[in-house]
């Protein structure tokens, strides 16, 4: 089913979702069932499954010699959405990115998808790798999330990219985007973000998730601009429990997300990342329930491979 149609189906009330990674490379598939195994009882609609893109070392071969070598930590996003769907009856939804792939890959990528049944992705652009200052499309692939929606929304209406195909079946995808409340880090501005939002949505995508924020009001006032810009679409906040002391430089740093300064000071009292991660479930209990009352479809959650917390934040809310 589709994610819109499973916030059509909840006549108003709101529903649970969240995203799990790929286990590492090496690691059963066990690990990701020991994970989700304890918030089947909260009756998510869905599932997201990361897609995370090869990476490039260096292997120092001697007399000055280095050997390029590609390596993928994280595989398995399409295998995982498959088991997903057999083992719990739940939709699971892949990310599909521009990086890393071609137009011809991202096309086969979806074939499959289509042929396990799978009935929604979530399309975008993608970061980039360590070693790229800024992102870098293959050659023969997509620079943006619109032309990547493009792509799927064409394969929607059977078109693929060989124009001498026959008698072709349409895939009948349901596409959702990111978005981000404080704005993309590479936009000039929040405005010129929502711009670029606005056409992925002409392209075809049907529903947003944002970025993890932690002040609910940046999401409101995220969520007006974009109505009084014409976008309709359901607009699914995607929420995040802080676990570690760490994490108040490492969030701000690399997803570009304010930490309210309540917070903060919460956070640095602590004695230890227990005391943390407790702090993390209260807030984002608060945000979850204000986000509730305002009548918001679904919440998302992003689990980062783990669940306890999730567990907690879901029985207080759901």
């Amino acid at each position: 089913m589709k994610v819109v149609e499973h916030i059509n189906e909840a006549n108003g009330k709101t529903r649970f979702s969240f995203e799990i990674l790929p286990p590492l490379k090496g690691q059963h598939i066990q690990s990701i069932f020991d994970n989700i195994d304890p918030l089947m009882e909260f009756k998510p609609p869905f599932i997201d499954v990361t897609y995370h893109r090869e990476e490039y070392t260096y292997k120092d071969c001697g007399n000055g010699l280095l050997k390029k070598q590609v390596v993928k930590k994280r595989p398995g996003t399409v295998g995982i959405c498959a088991a997903l769907q057999n083992k719990y009856q739940v939709d699971a939804i892949p990310h599909i990115l521009c990086g890393g792939f071609t137009k011809e890959d991202t096309e086969n990528f979806l074939i499959d998808l289509d042929f396990l049944g799978i009935d929604n992705v979530m399309a975008l652009r993608g970061d980039a790798v360590k070693t790229e200052t800024y992102f870098a499309p293959e050659k023969e692939g997509h620079h943006y999330a619109s032309e990547l929606v493009t792509q799927i929304s064409n394969l929607n209406n059977a078109k693929y990219l060989d124009d001498e195909l026959e008698n072709c079946s349409a895939t009948n995808f349901c596409v959702g985007v990111g978005a981000y409340p404080e704005k993309h880090m590479e936009a000039p501005s929040l405005d010129s973000d929502i711009h670029f939002l606005k056409k992925k949505i002409k392209n075809g995508a049907e529903y947003i998730v944002t970025q993890m924020f932690f002040d609910n009001q940046k999401y409101f006032e995220f969520v007006k601009k974009c109505r009084n810009e014409g976008i309709t679409v359901p607009i699914i906040p995607g929420l995040k429990p802080i676990a570690t002391k760490r994490q108040l430089n490492i969030i701000p740093h690399r997803f570009h997300v304010d930490l309210p300064e309540a917070l903060i000071l919460e956070v640095v009292k602590c004695k230890d990342n227990k005391e943390v991660r407790q702090i993390g479930i209260e807030w984002c209990i608060q945000q979850s329930k204000e986000l509730e009352k305002a009548g918001i479809p679904v919440l998302h959650y992003y689990s980062m491979g783990k669940s306890d917390n999730i567990k907690a934040i879901a029985e207080a809310i759901f």
